[in-house]
């Protein structure tokens, strides 16, 4: 399952009772709400290092988008938002993005059950601290009518080459919809894919149970990498793919300017090679490393916020090559 699946999210939307939805609150109110969360979390014993937007500069905040350890949206405005992180960054809780609260955890792998138990345990510690708004017949509140219900998105991060290049993406994606899924870019919604890497995700929240909506997921996941893996046998007994998959490593350990959509269609050849044992002494883990590790803001927060897009090219390429030595 590794081979296809690079990790697994689980995220649940909550707001507080006795405030408006972020979209009207005041800044004090916004602050008041990232207060009472720390609170909630030093009160229960859980330890999360809190960052403040607007303490910390525009490379770090989009480092952690390209991390996956908050969205786009969220650092759209910086006054009165937060985000809490587990020492390991498994969990994180953004603090007033389009709710008041969306807690998520990210695991490697194919791990839905274990993500959402991990989830929904902190869900419930949060809850006796914190007055959850709540309806009887709706479920939990939330500003989007689309996450009335659960609060729940789940999703998967696939590598799905072989039906890229065989054209089936786009009309698996558009069939989708009729099981309650949707397939997204590498960073959700309005993102584009980038080296062959989508996100799976329910869309129905309202009306079904969160295990229901995990199993619908799950089933149609395992579905998908069953015809992923049959695309990459047939495309891997074409010398010309071997070919591509062979030149993309070769490139990776020679050029001296890369820029990052070329980096993530020759690593996404490269895992691809990876899966199919074609290099011994590579992981699929250690690429997943490097999809996130030469994303352009995280090299900025390693190597200095006042890089252009030249030098971060050329530090990009420097750092393919000393790995691919």
């Amino acid at each position: 399952m590794s081979e296809a699946v690079v990790s697994t999210r689980i995220r649940l939307a909550r707001n507080l009772k006795e405030y408006s939805f972020p979209v009207r609150l005041s800044a004090d109110q916004a602050r008041e709400i990232v207060d009472k969360v720390g609170q909630a979390l030093r009160d229960c014993g859980i330890k999360f290092h809190r960052i403040d937007l607007g303490a910390i500069p525009d490379t770090i905040r989009v480092s952690m988008i390209e991390r996956h350890l908050v969205s786009p949206d969220f650092i759209n405005e910086q006054d009165g938002r937060a985000v809490f992180l587990s020492d390991d960054n498994t969990a994180s809780i953004m603090v007033n993005e389009e709710d008041h609260i969306r807690l998520q955890v990210i695991l490697d792998g194919f791990e839905l059950t274990k993500a959402f138990t991990m989830a929904d345990q902190l869900d419930n510690i949060l809850s006796k601290k914190l007055n959850f708004a709540f309806h009887e017949r709706l479920g939990y509140l939330t500003q989007c009518p689309t996450n009335l219900g659960t609060g729940m998105r789940a999703s998967v991060m696939l590598h799905l080459p072989a039906l890229q290049m065989s054209d089936a993406v786009n009309r698996i994606g558009a069939n989708l919809s009729k099981l309650g899924l949707t397939m997204r870019g590498l960073y959700g919604e309005s993102s584009k894919p980038a080296g062959a890497f989508f996100q799976l995700s329910n869309q129905v929240t309202l009306g079904i149970s969160e295990k229901a909506a995990i199993d619908n997921l799950q089933n149609i996941t395992t579905q998908l990498i069953a015809q992923e893996m049959r695309a990459r046998e047939n495309l891997l007994n074409k010398i010309e793919i071997q070919d591509q998959i062979h030149r993309a490593l070769g490139v990776l350990k020679t050029a001296r300017l890369m820029d990052h959509s070329e980096a993530m269609r020759l690593l996404s050849l490269v895992r691809l090679g990876v899966s199919a044992k074609l290099f011994e002494t590579l992981s699929t883990d250690s690429i997943d490393k490097l999809t996130v590790e030469i994303q352009p803001a995280s090299i900025m927060t390693r190597f200095g916020d006042d890089m252009s897009p030249r030098d971060r090219d050329i530090k990009r390429a420097s750092i393919l090559r000393e790995r691919f030595a």
